[in-house]
């Protein structure tokens, strides 16, 4: 992959998840690490990714990232180039939504982090990935070492979402909105509908994959993302 076409951009994880879930897909990118600092709050996610990042970026978030990129189209739209959106939402908290976040919370505080993602986890992936060893096993362990504090910040942030429909029609700059054919979290339908409230917006779907898209399929996630910002310029 070019160097040039993805050195700028900036790539912010979703929940549980940090740099390892983008390497192979986009190893020349820069990774928002470090869990957002353990911050609880959307916006504050956002204060933490832009303090270290450049002056101007292209910006890529996955699941939970996607609404801290957004975050920082609030607060700082003149320093984003591009927009990648994938795998996200930018729905209110639905029914039901605090009682399932607060029903692994406890999963976790009564027998651990490991039990938590033992039971958050393989819904997120394509069926056919669920149950390869070797592959699933990276992708749990990153989610273990985020740990039951992280998990307890991120979902606190997640149940006190800032609203998004307004900010939507205002985004000026180019953006590519994709996910996985079979995810189950983040259904193409939802971002068809992320695509048309956005200016101009890209809508990309990925056959065969699930909601951890760029390590289930990261050749083409990479792929598509390299094309497009060469179209985008």
């Amino acid at each position: 992959m070019s160097v040039s076409l993805i050195d700028d951009l900036a790539v912010l994880p979703g929940l549980m998840c940090d740099s390892r879930m983008f390497t192979q897909a986009l190893p020349d990118a820069l990774f928002v690490d470090g869990f957002y600092g353990g911050a609880n709050s959307l916006p504050d996610m956002a204060r933490y990714s832009l303090s270290r990042l450049p002056s101007r970026f292209a910006v890529l978030g996955h699941s939970m990232g996607g609404r801290v990129a957004l975050e920082i189209i609030r607060m700082a739209p003149e320093r984003v180039s591009a927009l990648i959106l994938s795998s996200t939402g930018v729905h209110p908290v639905q029914p039901n939504e605090a009682e399932k976040r607060f029903a692994l919370l406890d999963i976790g505080r009564q027998q651990g982090i490991e039990a938590l993602v033992d039971q958050w986890l393989p819904p997120m992936i394509a069926p056919d990935r669920r149950n390869d060893s070797d592959w699933f096993a990276p992708l749990k362990s990153m989610c273990v070492d985020a740990g039951l504090a992280t998990y307890e910040a991120q979902m606190t942030a997640l149940l006190s979402r800032p609203e998004l429909d307004d900010l939507l029609p205002t985004v000026a700059c180019p953006t590519l909105v994709m996910t996985g054919e079979l995810d189950q979290w983040s259904p193409p339908a939802q971002h068809q509908a992320i695509a048309a409230a956005i200016p101009g917006a890209s809508l990309h779907i990925v056959e065969g994959a699930g909601h951890m898209l760029p390590a289930e399929q990261p050749d083409m996630f990479g792929s598509v993302i390299q094309t497009w910002l060469a179209q985008t310029g």
